[in-house]
């Protein structure tokens, strides 16, 4: 659905300005159109399972999605209740009725010759996000995937002049929202499309992963109103603003050198860093819509909205002020962990542990092994916050991690052997405290192995003695290190510095 018919309705001018000078300035105008592919059992419109990870082509596929004459399609239930919750997330009006159209051009990944999309009823409109308009958001048909022979890496069918359609995800539920061009900047765009991002995960309706294409991002860019860009193919965050800085240059180069600027598409080229010309750009009665004749109107209050918003989680901007004000983190300690839901998921239910063990505890040290030492044991291992029993899920529990916190901050494991044992706990499933018990790990409480320890480091070593009492401190390192290995582990740093400190008197 192109977001921009309503912007030439009021006028724009399409006039190319002569060259102007330097010192005047212009005012960026962005639009965006956010194509996410929704999370369901089946296609948007037939009974074709809705697999993204499917790797072999044409299997998920029948009559309907591959349009053969005389199939009828299905409108499916789950998709149009995940965009109404997206609408009633973002505070947008749900339409009473709504309706499908045909979007008809001709495209290899089309296999009907149209698109089953929304046009001038969709099924929200209105709402807002991050102080940006939401024109409209609707529901549509995912396009198949085109596979284009030879590729940029050769090999099987290198420089041959064909492509191979893989239609797996045609007719996969699509959920497109338009915005109106409020936008002034990229910096401002990635952080709205992070922001939804975020929102379509916490809803549960889109895994909106970019580099996979389950969320796409479109942007239309012009300045001063003139003449706009549409900005296609854009696969991450990064991508999205340093293709919009790079457009907003282009153009007010041109336009300050007097040369014409064309409503068109433009790619963005990664390699060369720059936006790349494609094609005209159309408009909306290019597309020749018309109401879809197999699929009436219907009223949206059959979905039970009622029950649909009172299903709504917690979302991000509400989880912040949360965790900011129950947990007394600070802003990027709070956007590590929102960023995620399974993760906040998983703090929350380890401090709910915690705080019942052990009242008063301090909370930056469960964050610190969840965000530093756990994350980076599961990025080793490609391992996610899945539930239990899934196929690559963790094996450490918010039960785990909270008494390892325990551990720390009773005195009873020192931070090397807190990692140590988190490693165990990563690989085996146990629980730390069992760990400590079964294999006698912990701070030893045997002052007199400790004082002997101590007497034996010294003695053994006189040079690293003699420097640190001639004022080279960092020669209590070396000497603290020698009593952790003789311990193997098993003793406060700090305490081992203070005994060391009297040894040495």
């Amino acid at each position: 659905m192109n977001g921009t018919t309503e912007i030439e309705a009021k006028g724009v001018a399409q006039a190319q300005p002569k060259a102007v000078p330097r010192e005047q300035a212009f005012q960026p105008t962005i639009g965006l159109e956010v194509h996410a592919e929704l999370k369901t059992r089946t296609k948007m419109f037939c009974d074709s399972l809705n697999d993204p990870d499917e790797q072999h082509p044409n299997v998920n596929v029948c009559p309907v999605c591959l349009g053969h004459p005389g199939t009828l399609p299905v409108p499916n239930r789950q998709a149009i209740e995940h965009v109404i919750k997206v609408g009633m997330a973002l505070g947008a009006n749900i339409n009473e009725t709504t309706k499908f159209d045909r979007k008809n051009y001709f495209y290899p990944d089309l296999p009907k010759g149209y698109q089953i999309s929304q046009y001038d009823k969709p099924l929200v409109e209105g709402g807002m996000l991050k102080g940006v308009r939401i024109r409209r958001i609707h529901l549509e048909e995912d396009t198949a995937d085109l596979k284009h022979a030879g590729g940029a890496a050769g090999g099987a069918g290198a420089g041959e002049k064909y492509s191979l359609v893989d239609y797996n995800r045609s007719g996969m539920p699509l959920m497109e929202l338009v915005t109106e061009p409020d936008f002034r900047s990229a910096d401002e765009v990635a952080d709205f499309a992070r922001e939804l991002q975020m929102i379509l995960r916490y809803l549960g309706v889109s895994d909106a992963d970019m580099e996979k294409g389950q969320m796409r991002i479109e942007a239309n860019v012009s300045l001063d109103m003139g003449p706009y860009v549409e900005l296609k193919n854009i696969n991450s965050f990064r991508a999205v603003h340093d293709a919009i800085e790079f457009e907003l240059t282009r153009q007010e180069a041109a336009i300050r050198a007097g040369e014409p600027l064309h409503k068109e598409t433009r790619g963005w080229d990664e390699a060369k860093r720059k936006t790349v010309a494609q094609r005209s750009k159309e408009d909306a009665h290019d597309y020749r819509y018309f109401p879809e004749p197999d699929i009436p109107p219907f009223e949206t209050a059959v979905f039970g909205l009622d029950a649909l918003r009172a299903s709504l989680p917690e979302l991000p901007a509400e989880k912040r002020v949360r965790f900011a004000r129950e947990y007394g983190l600070d802003e990027k300690q709070v956007e590590i962990l929102i960023g995620e839901p399974r993760m906040a998921g998983f703090f929350e239910n380890a401090v709910s542990e915690l705080q019942e063990r052990l009242p008063g505890a301090k909370l930056l040290t469960l964050y610190n092994y969840l965000t530093s030492d756990l994350r980076g044991l599961m990025n080793q291992a490609g391992t996610d916050f899945g539930a239990a029993g899934e196929s690559g899920a963790l094996k450490v529990t918010p039960e785990h991690l909270a008494h390892l916190a325990v551990l720390i901050e009773e005195k009873k494991v020192t931070s090397r052997q807190a990692k140590d044992i988190l490693a165990k706990v990563f690989e085996t499933g146990a629980d730390p405290e069992e760990i400590v018990k079964n294999e006698n790990i912990g701070v030893s409480s045997d002052m007199g192995e400790i004082e002997a320890v101590i007497v034996a480091v010294i003695a053994e070593n006189k040079a690293a003695v003699d420097a640190y009492r001639g004022g080279k401190t960092a020669s209590m390192q070396f000497l603290i290190g020698q009593a952790m290995a003789k311990l193997k582990g098993r003793a406060r740093p700090e305490m081992l510095k203070e005994m060391f400190e009297k040894g040495m008197k």
